[in-house]
């Protein structure tokens, strides 16, 4: 059991809450500012916030720049250090305003847990992220089981990440009134979708394979038709799970949600290594399908209808985030235009 500062706990709690209610943070924004902080007194031995001194933020800096990572073994990441940082940085110039403390913090302060410019650099350099191409996606589709209603819900799920390029956490908590067949598109409503930033989408079914949307079709006429499930029934239920001669099996599927998309990307994971491939995540989705789009939608109206369809509000975020130029395609096109001045 970890020790406690009570007072400390305090001003968190009500750090988070501000977080949360006054700058309408993502519940995982949240927590990993409290992580952070939690992190950083730490270091103090939970020390009152009352008694920061700076000397305390260059130690935590050395410390982090030390720290192994559990997990992985290695120290810690640029990228993760960056976020811890920014965590405190926050929760020192907040708290710089508040009574009780406004006389120990300064909000310049909060400038010391600044990263260094080199560090800074590496922990947002853009890296290349591995994706599926989009035969590797359709060999993995292939080798789908379609016995079980729980491997035929999978299946239905693996093809509506490729018709949409939904995010899992709104893909978790989508209902059956959500679905559009006669329009073929998904209306992820912000006051009941989980989406990123809260942002209401309609996304229309992308054409990258007839195969994706008959099986999904196929699905969900099956839960409205011999399921008898109704619009506010979950599109992709949990199984539900019983205990029959002393085991636990899978007796049907619930009316319920999922509450996290935890068991949503273990599927699809599984859907990849069954298929003796990278255990590729939902998100890689997205990356497939933009490189895709980068050929179909050739028009700059087109593609921003595209980049909107995923729910991006400019085209710059598609292009930078999930289309960038690769070391190869860069050393080929370079080549290439040298080679037009050359024949000229």
């Amino acid at each position: 059991m970890r020790k406690v500062n009570e007072e400390n706990e305090r001003i968190k709690r009500r750090y988070l809450k501000y977080l949360k209610a006054a700058k309408r943070k993502d519940p995982s924004t949240v927590q990993k500012a409290a992580d952070g902080i939690l992190k950083f007194e730490t270091s103090t031995n939970y020390a009152s916030f009352k008694k920061f001194h700076i000397e305390q933020v260059i130690k935590f800096r050395d410390r982090l720049n030390e720290e192994i990572s559990k997990t992985t073994g290695k120290p810690l990441s640029k990228s993760t250090i960056a976020t811890i940082l920014a965590a405190n940085k926050g929760f020192i110039f907040w708290l710089a305003d508040q009574a009780g403390y406004k006389q120990r913090v300064r909000h310049t302060d909060a400038d010391y847990f600044n990263m260094d410019a080199k560090g800074q650099r590496v922990a947002s350099a853009v890296r290349e992220s591995p994706y599926p191409s989009l035969e590797m996606a359709r060999h993995a589709f292939n080798y789908m089981p379609e016995v079980s209603e729980i491997d035929q819900r999978n299946k239905a799920l693996f093809a509506f990440f490729m018709l949409t390029g939904a995010r899992d956490g709104a893909v978790a908590s989508l209902r059956l009134k959500h679905i559009n067949l006669i329009d073929g598109c998904v209306y992820q409503d912000a006051r009941e979708v989980k989406t990123k930033n809260s942002k209401t989408i309609t996304t229309f079914f992308l054409p990258v394979d007839d195969e994706y949307l008959t099986c999904f079709i196929e699905w969900v006429t099956n839960l409205r038709t011999e399921k008898l499930f109704g619009p506010d029934d979950p599109l992709f239920p949990p199984a539900e799970i019983n205990v029959i001669d002393g085991a636990f099996k899978v007796v049907g599927l619930k009316r319920e949600i999922y509450k996290n998309a935890n068991a949503i990307r273990q599927a699809i994971k599984e859907a990849f290594t069954r298929a003796d491939l990278p255990a590729f995540t939902p998100h890689a989705f997205r990356k497939t399908l933009v490189k895709w789009a980068d050929t179909h939608y050739p028009t700059r109206q087109a593609f921003k209808a595209f980049s909107q369809n995923i729910g991006h509000s400019s085209v710059i975020t598609s292009v930078s985030a999930y289309c960038p130029i690769s070391i190869e395609e860069q050393g080929e096109l370079i080549k290439k235009k040298k080679k037009r001045n050359e024949d000229d």
